[in-house]
C-alpha cells in the first residue's frame, strides 16, 4: 500500500494557552490559598492539542487560527512554526485556559474570553486554498468557545464544501449547557458536516438522549452521509455511526498519567488515517493508539508515524 499522500489537514479554531494545575479534590474557601503538586505551562486548546499531536507525527498539516497581542502571543505562536505566519493579529490578550485535575483523572477548566473569540470566517477562508486538492480535510475544533467563528457555521461550513474540503466538527462541551437553543442552532449545519466527532458524555446531551446507540444513530442521520458520528467513550474505545453500518473498537487498558487533549489526541489519529484512505475500522484503531499514548505519558509522547504506516500495510 503507498502510504504517501499530498492531501492536508487544516485544524481550525481555539489554540491558546494552557495552565494545567493539580492535584485539586475540595475547592478552597474564599480567601484562602491551596498549594498544588504540579503544574505545567504549555500550548493547548481543542485544536492545539490536536495540531501538536501531527506535529509530532509529521503529518501533513496546519493550524488555522489567529492570535492576540501580549506578552504570551509569541510564545505560543512558537510552537506552531509552519503556521504562526498566516495567523491574524488582534490587539487583545491571549486566551488561556487553567485546567484543574482531580485525583480521579477528571478535570475541569477555567478559561478568559481572549483571542479565540474574535476568530471570524474570513479569517479561516483566507487561510484556505480556493480549491481543496484531493482528500483534504478541514477539523473545526472548540466550537463553542469561538464565539463569533460558531455564529458563521453555517456559512463557514457551506463554502468550505463548496470549495471541495471533506468537513469535520468536534463541537466540544457548551459553557451553557445544551440548552434547546444550543440545538436548533447546531441543526443549521449538521447536514454540512461529514463528520462529527464527540465524547459520549457530548452525544447523550446533544440529542437529550440516554442510550447512545440511538443519540449517535440519531445524529449520523442529520450529518452530510459522505461521513459519520465518531463517540470516543475513553477507556472503551471508541464507534463510528453510518448510515450502512456501526463499528466499535475497543481499547486497551493503559496507566493515565493525564487526560487533558485526550480526544484531540483521538482526532489527530483517525483523521490521518482517513486522510491517507483507510478504513473507518483502521481510522478508529489509530485515533485509539494516538491517545492512549499522549494519556500515559509525561512528557507526552506520540506513536511512531512510521508503525502506524507500517500496521496499515499489514492488514
Amino acid at each position: 500500500m503507498n502510504m504517501d499522500t499530498t492531501a492536508t489537514l487544516y485544524v481550525v479554531g481555539n489554540i491558546n494557552v494552557d495552565l494545567i494545575m493539580g492535584t485539586l479534590d475540595h475547592w478552597p474557601q474564599r480567601g484562602t490559598e491551596v498549594m498544588m503538586n504540579h503544574s505545567e505551562l504549555r500550548p493547548g486548546g481543542s485544536a492545539g492539542n490536536c495540531a501538536l499531536a501531527l506535529e509530532a507525527m509529521q503529518v501533513r498539516h496546519r493550524a488555522v487560527a489567529n492570535q492576540g497581542d501580549d506578552g504570551l502571543s509569541a510564545w505560543l505562536g512558537s510552537y506552531f512554526p509552519h503556521s504562526v505566519a498566516h495567523w491574524t493579529r488582534y490587539h487583545c490578550e491571549t486566551s488561556l485556559t487553567v485546567g484543574v485535575t482531580h485525583s480521579d483523572h477528571e478535570r475541569s477548566f477555567l478559561s478568559n474570553l481572549g483571542h479565540i473569540v474574535r476568530l471570524t470566517a474570513e479569517d479561516v477562508l483566507n487561510q484556505l486554498p480556493l480549491r481543496a486538492s484531493e482528500g483534504d480535510i478541514v477539523l473545526l475544533c472548540g466550537t463553542f468557545l469561538c464565539l463569533q467563528l460558531y455564529n458563521e457555521y453555517p456559512l463557514l461550513l457551506s463554502e468550505l464544501q463548496q470549495r471541495g474540503f471533506t468537513t469535520a466538527v468536534d463541537t466540544g462541551w457548551p459553557p451553557q449547557g445544551w440548552t434547546e437553543e444550543v440545538r436548533q442552532q447546531m441543526t443549521q449545519w449538521l447536514p454540512l458536516c461529514d463528520w462529527l466527532l464527540l465524547n459520549e458524555v457530548e452525544t447523550l446531551g446533544l440529542m437529550d438522549a440516554e442510550n447512545l446507540n440511538v443519540a449517535a444513530t440519531q445524529l449520523a442521520q442529520r450529518l452530510s452521509g459522505r461521513g459519520g458520528c465518531v463517540v470516543k467513550c475513553g477507556a472503551q474505545g471508541a464507534g463510528c455511526w453510518q448510515s450502512h453500518q456501526h463499528i466499535n473498537q475497543p481499547a486497551k487498558p493503559v496507566t493515565v498519567v493525564d487526560t487533558i487533549g485526550a480526544g484531540d489526541s483521538f482526532n489527530a489519529g483517525f483523521l490521518t488515517a482517513l486522510l491517507h484512505q483507510q478504513n473507518i475500522t483502521t481510522a478508529l484503531q489509530w485515533g485509539i493508539a494516538v491517545a492512549s499514548l499522549a494519556i500515559s505519558t509525561q512528557p507526552r509522547r506520540y506513536p511512531d508515524w512510521h508503525q502506524l504506516q507500517l500496521s496499515a500495510q499489514e492488514r
